[in-house]
């Protein structure tokens, strides 16, 4: 009865009318809320920039939830869209360039095979009676894995015609917000105009009910999970447009913001409700606190905490407000347009009074972000860059300066939204680790439209300015490697490789450089080369497996150290005895392998160096002093000889 409560008491000005607003509107109170508080907390919020910062980060997440939003009214969940995102863009640009298909077929190409998964996904549900669930984690393998055979493991370049939806218009209007406006509408009308819509929500209502009405239950479901690929290929589309390169692991994860995404726009997991306002408010919520987190400069690993608890409690108000008696979030099409148009004008109201409040607040950004560097890591979930991270805080604190740390986790499109928020901050200099060379030149140059120089630490940055690049030569130290691993096993021998994550610039540079190094030794014969990517764990599967069929093997080279202990895990006893083991990084656990005798080498890089060479050139860039366009920071290979005497 409380629900009857709510309606009766509810009157104009009342706090039962207000109660039942923020109950209705949830999504959007959450929003108003968070965006209230980041506006308190940082006076670079609520810039311009920024604020379309923020549009551009939320385009591809939101362009994806528009599409699952058709399948989780329907009842039903697609795990795969993050990855049929990958396989379109990864078909348009190869088609465009290595194909040499004029590029407006190429687009179609990259459509079609977004839709195409789509169908499939919706045939294995309707006929072959596979839990949404399974089909679509299948479909998740399946179109990862033909992204990177497309790609040969390596992004591919795309043609300029493309990467201009990655502009903006006017200079200042972001092409992806249009996109992201576009297809808002047309989900809206979809789920609000069509038959298919109606369809949706009555499947996802009873599904039983709905056949036993005559509707057509399994054709319905093939054309949701068909629209959903096709908002997936439209969503690869942009991505690969903003990093001006398909990325054959790009959107990894996004699956699971997309459906995040929906549910915080109000959608029920159980089906039969959802709308496409809600969805765009719960994509915005997401990109807005990744966005003032970066800009507080929370600590990277605490920001997946904090998104995390912001999704439950999302969740948890929705199931508040539903007990609540409140109006279900788009419970059908059509229906209540006048009340959400005028919520809708309220909130503008109150977002207008934010944007005068904090103006009077900050009156602008702070003069203390010019000494204030950001430093961007591909990742933090490796020791490598950990190393690097320590000595660029050592220098910062040091020299009295404020660093910002954030971690990518090897996604480029999460990288290129960091490097927009720092840009947007005004800070002094950048210090930027890329996860791909090519999808980080964009947001670099746009750094430099700003006048704020960058540094690159580790590797470079293409089709960009950078004032340094503070590096070990990768080929060289491939080279090296190669040299120790040949000479210890005398000239001859079988070995293996275990290859980085595919699409690196760091696995790349690594596995040339050893085969240009292996070139010099003909006795010594490679008999397995597979991909661990950089991961410990994946290193001891994949050499146990690679064990299996070659057990007799003389030598491992792994293209960097969390991956070589993992294989000296599976060689056990062999390890440093029958089988002679070469990493790469010379981080702090590599090096105590090798002084223990179970790792022959490991090629290190010296981070903590690289990290403390960046910092002093990003302050240096930052006062204007003309730097060398190449810092080298020596590489050397580390035995257990000369152990004891390396640095780190």
């Amino acid at each position: 009865m409380a629900s009857d409560t709510i309606r009766n008491s509810a009157g104009p000005g009342g706090t039962a009318g207000l109660r039942r607003l923020l109950l209705d509107n949830g999504a959007l109170t959450a929003l108003i809320v968070l965006v209230i508080a980041l506006s308190a907390l940082s006076g670079d919020f609520l810039t311009a920039d920024n604020l379309l910062n923020i549009g551009v980060q939320a385009a591809v997440t939101a362009i994806l939830a528009f599409g699952v939003t058709f399948v989780i009214v329907a009842a039903g969940i697609d795990l795969s869209v993050g990855s049929v995102a990958a396989l379109s863009a990864t078909v348009l640009a190869w088609s465009a360039t290595d194909a040499g298909v004029p590029v407006a077929l190429a687009v179609v190409l990259a459509v079609a095979t977004g839709t195409v998964c789509g169908l499939v996904n919706g045939f294995l549900i309707s006929y072959g009676k596979l839990p949404p669930f399974i089909a679509t984690l299948a479909m998740l393998s399946v179109a990862r894995g033909l992204s990177l055979v497309v790609s040969q493991g390596s992004p591919i370049a795309l043609p300029d015609s493309v990467s201009h939806l990655g502009d903006t218009l006017g200079g200042w209007l972001p092409v992806p917000v249009l996109v992201m406006a576009l297809m808002g509408l047309i989900t809206a009308f979809v789920l609000g105009r069509t038959y298919l819509g109606r369809s949706m929500y009555a499947i996802g209502g009873n599904e039983e009910a709905s056949r036993l009405s005559g509707l057509r239950v399994k054709q319905q479901k093939i054309a949701i999970y068909a629209l959903s690929g096709l908002f997936a290929a439209a969503a690869g589309i942009v991505l690969a447009s903003r990093l001006s390169s398909a990325q054959p692991q790009a959107a990894q994860g996004y699956e699971l913001d997309a459906i995040a995404a929906v549910v915080i726009g109000g959608a029920s997991l159980a089906g039969g409700t959802g709308k496409a306002s809600g969805t765009l408010i719960g994509a915005l919520i997401l990109a807005v606190l990744r966005n003032g987190l970066n800009l507080l400069s929370v600590s990277a690993f605490w920001q997946q905490v904090v998104i995390g608890v912001v999704i439950a409690l999302a969740v948890l108000l929705d199931t508040v407000r539903r007990r609540a008696g409140a109006t279900p979030v788009g419970a059908g099409p059509g229906g209540g347009k006048g009340r959400r148009a005028g919520t809708y004008l309220l909130a503008a109201v109150v977002a207008v009074a934010v944007v005068g409040a904090t103006s009077l607040l900050h009156g602008g950004s702070s003069t203390a972000a010019q000494r204030k560097i950001g430093l961007s890591l591909s990742t933090l979930n490796n020791p490598f860059f950990v190393q690097i991270r320590a000595g660029a805080e050592a220098e910062a604190q040091k020299r009295g300066v404020d660093l910002t740390v954030t971690d990518a986790q090897n996604d480029a499109s999460q990288q290129a939204n960091q490097l927009q928020n720092f840009t947007s901050e005004g800070l002094a200099s950048i210090v930027v680790n890329p996860v791909d060379s090519d999808a980080a030149g964009p947001a670099v140059r746009a750094a430099n439209e700003a006048g704020i120089p960058v540094v690159g630490v580790d590797r470079g940055v293409n089709k960009a300015k950078t004032a340094a690049l503070v590096a070990s030569d990768n080929v060289e130290g491939g080279v090296l490697g190669a040299r120790a691993l040949a000479e210890k096993l005398g000239g001859t021998g079988t070995i293996v490789v275990l290859q980085g994550q595919a699409g690196t610039s760091a696995s790349r540079e690594r596995g040339a450089g050893f085969t240009e190094g292996l070139k010099a030794y003909p006795g010594i014969r490679v008999v397995a080369r597979q991909p661990a990517d950089f991961d410990r764990t994946k290193g001891l599967d994949v050499m146990s497996n690679l064990l299996q069929a070659h057990p007799g093997i003389d030598g491992v080279f792994a293209e960097n150290d969390e991956m070589a202990l993992g294989a000296i895990r599976a060689l056990g006893p062999k390890a440093g005895t029958s089988v002679q083991v070469v990493g790469f990084d010379g981080t702090p656990d590599g090096l105590r392998a090798v002084a223990d005798g179970t790792l022959y080498a490991s090629v290190a890089q010296q981070p903590r160096e690289l990290g403390r060479i960046a910092v002093e050139n990003a302050l240096r860039a930052a006062d204007g002093e003309k730097l060398s366009a190449t810092v080298k920071v020596p590489v050397k290979v580390v035995t257990m000889e000369n152990a004891a005497d390396f640095g780190g």
